[in-house]
């Protein structure tokens, strides 16, 4: 019995040491700065979008190409197996009108129309992990903000706890003040399960395994009210729009090209063998050429023309459409912007140094006894409101940078 757990314990430790190197955890620390260019390089997503490419290029490749060329064979005989005829033909189809360049033409901008769905792919997953990116940043300088006030509160109650054994002051205010500090405490760990859902949903958008630990580095840019523009024509769902609208137009041009099918031409050669009495057996070669004429009397491709000028003319107004939601877009973010700018700017530098003062007055009264501890308790609580408040505009602020960022064509 002990040979058989020896022998176990020796295969587990083992397989242990001989793991592949990537099943082992690691730590994946990623700057802000770099969060769109390692997603683009690492999201699994957008590997497997850029293969639209290759198959639109595969199907360029077979684009605009002629039908294969028909090999015929005849034989014929009669059944005492005297006469017969042996006959080869060859016949090629042929269009009379451009439909190989159309369908060429129209394959191209396949292609295109697949790269920038690739691009937007890429855009709108920029557009996703980039807020997830400020939110947990914020998140930390949130716990922070929590930890310094904790680290405060707890000052104060070891100070309040050291008055109440002394008689100073109520033990009451002493467990208040103390009550005051875990409640602190509480909201930080509080943000400690935000943090984790944040990093939950970052970690695949990233292409980080749920193994590994994750941490974004670096601090935001600065606030700033006016922004870079960028072009938002350029962006990839716009001209992907564009691309989809001339491309119906082609659509329109190949059906009806297909009005009128392929001709074929064929060359023939027959060798016929005959009884010819009295002379015998008369063999004779025959060559000759033949041509095939579809005739548009029945159908003349009027339905799929309908069709795709019906598709051209929903494709021009999709255009327009998007782009008169792109414009409204990039307007709704840059008032944002400017009005989050405002309110961190206004908290930060008109209202807060004014509660800061404050606080350390009252604090100071209540160590010298001249107010009560609810007060110096009330005054720390809209302190740390409103240092939460700059934080959480300055976080909004750049949520709106992000979605301008991205209707502009302009955040990676």
């Amino acid at each position: 019995m002990r040979s058989s757990s020896s022998f176990f314990f020796t295969l587990v430790t083992l397989c242990a040491v001989h793991l592949p190197a990537d099943l082992s955890a690691r730590e994946v620390r990623v700057p802000y700065a770099s969060v769109s260019s390692y997603t683009i390089k690492n999201n699994p997503a957008l590997a497997a979008a850029r293969l639209r490419i290759e198959e639109a290029k595969g199907r360029l490749i077979g684009a605009g190409r002629r039908a294969n060329p028909e090999l015929g064979l005849e034989f014929k005989r009669d059944n005492h197996f005297r006469e017969g005829t042996f006959g080869v033909s060859f016949d090629q189809k042929f269009p009379v009108t451009a439909r190989l360049l159309l369908e060429k033409v129209v394959a191209q901008k396949d292609v295109t129309a697949a790269e920038l769905e690739v691009h937007e792919a890429e855009r709108k997953m920029i557009a996703e992990v980039k807020p997830l990116a400020v939110k947990l940043l914020s998140l930390d300088q949130q716990r922070d903000l929590r930890q310094k006030q904790a680290d405060l509160a707890m000052k104060l109650s070891e100070f309040a706890a050291g008055r109440a054994k002394a008689g100073e002051i109520s033990a009451l205010d002493a467990a208040q003040a103390q009550v005051d500090a875990q409640r602190i405490l509480l909201e930080g760990r509080q943000l400690e399960t935000e943090r984790i859902t944040l990093l939950g949903q970052l970690k695949p958008m990233l292409g980080v395994r749920d193994t590994d630990s994750l941490a974004i580095t670096g601090v935001l840019p600065a606030m700033t009210s006016s922004p870079s523009k960028g072009n938002w024509e350029s962006r990839p769902d716009y001209q992907l729009s564009k691309v989809q609208e001339d491309a119906a137009r082609s659509q329109i041009d190949l059906a009806r090209s297909k009005k009128w099918e392929d001709w074929t031409v064929g060359a023939l050669f027959e060798h016929e063998r005959a009884e010819d009495a009295p002379e015998g057996l008369d063999k004779t070669p025959f060559f000759g050429v033949r041509v095939s004429i579809p005739l548009p009397f029945w159908n003349k491709n009027e339905g799929e023309v309908v069709e795709k000028t019906a598709a051209a003319s929903r494709a021009a107004l999709e255009t327009k459409a998007l782009a008169f939601l792109i414009r409204n877009e990039v307007a709704a973010a840059r008032s944002e912007m400017s009005a989050y700018a405002n309110l961190a700017s206004d908290t930060k530098d008109k209202l807060l140094p004014l509660v800061l003062e404050q606080t350390d007055k009252l604090e100071k009264a209540y160590q010298s006894g001249q107010t009560d501890l609810l007060t110096v308790l009330r005054a720390r609580e809209q302190r740390l409101q409103l240092e939460a408040a700059v934080l959480n505009a300055t976080r909004d602020y750049h949520l709106a940078r992000i979605r301008y960022e991205a209707a502009t064509n302009n955040g990676r």
